[in-house]
């Protein structure tokens, strides 16, 4: 369900981008090492979003270190590390271990079960670390899930789940920002939700799996339909990204909030009226 916070690429200066990618790598890196190879395989757009997010806001001490990728060995990178990272790290594979649960349950992917045995141990290890916050998500999937089930398609209501899921990661402290991040990210995992059925509708009605939109995706307003829900739950994102007192990679985060994110719901929208053409020729 993540990967969909995105840059826009085009819209970047080449120094910001340098400076975005390495902290994809640094926290690529620091799954590899505190959890190893398998943890690597986890990481998505979406967190190092947050990564910068709240770097940007607590202005943590950085490292910059350059270094060999073992998938890319013939030259050196640059990443970026600090102790927001750990945090992002572990919150990046219990959400996996969460979703390869999920996924078991409903639809019985073995691929999924067998990634959950070899990731189990740094599991608990995090849920040792952070037991309220781990015990806070976990809760918010089941009741995602119990909704499923139930076979109702109210999409505020599941994507609401999603939302406090988002909420949750975001509360990085307890402190005077919690209540704007909190919001922010509420917002933003609707925001998820919402593009990653929009995207799937079909693939998950064929599969015979739960889609929200299930008894309205062929109305012919459904794409303008999802797309005026986007925005408002960007914009609602985006009001209080603004009372953050962010100066560092600001406008690298303002990129991805204001233009990549849209830039991957046209994507979308693009490839479902190329295949509904198609259909139709």
């Amino acid at each position: 369900m993540f990967g969909y916070v995105l840059i826009n690429k085009e819209e970047l200066k080449f120094k910001e981008y340098d400076v975005y990618k390495s902290y994809y790598c640094g926290l690529c890196q620091t799954l590899n090492n505190r959890s190893g190879r398998f943890a690597q395989l986890t990481l998505n757009y979406d967190m190092t979003f947050l990564q910068l997010l709240l770097t940007g806001l607590y202005e943590p001490e950085t490292k910059i270190e350059s270094f060999r990728c073992k998938l890319h060995p013939l030259k050196k990178y640059i990443k970026r590390t600090n102790k927001i990272t750990d945090y992002i790290a572990d919150m990046n594979l219990f959400l996996a271990y969460l979703n390869c649960i999920d996924d078991w349950e409903d639809e019985k992917k073995l691929s999924r079960k067998i990634y959950t045995f070899f990731i189990k141990n740094k599991v608990k290890k995090i849920k040792k670390k952070y037991p309220k916050k781990t015990e806070k998500l976990e809760k918010i999937l089941r009741k995602s899930s119990d909704y499923e089930k139930k076979k109702e398609y109210d999409i505020d209501i599941i994507s609401s789940y999603s939302g406090e899921l988002m909420a949750e990661l975001f509360l990085y402290k307890e402190d005077e920002w919690k209540e704007c991040l909190s919001r922010m990210g509420f917002f933003l995992g609707k925001y998820i939700y919402i593009i990653d059925a929009y995207e799937d509708i079909e693939k998950d009605l064929k599969k015979g799996n739960y889609n929200p939109f299930k008894d309205i995706y062929k109305n012919e307003d459904f794409d303008n339909f999802v797309e005026r829900i986007l925005t408002m739950m960007i914009s609602e994102c985006a009001r209080e990204f603004e009372n953050l007192p962010i100066i560092e990679d600001v406008d690298i985060l303002r990129n991805i909030l204001y233009s990549g994110v849209w830039a991957k719901f046209k994507t979308i929208r693009n490839k479902r009226r190329q295949v509904e053409e198609e259909k139709n020729d």
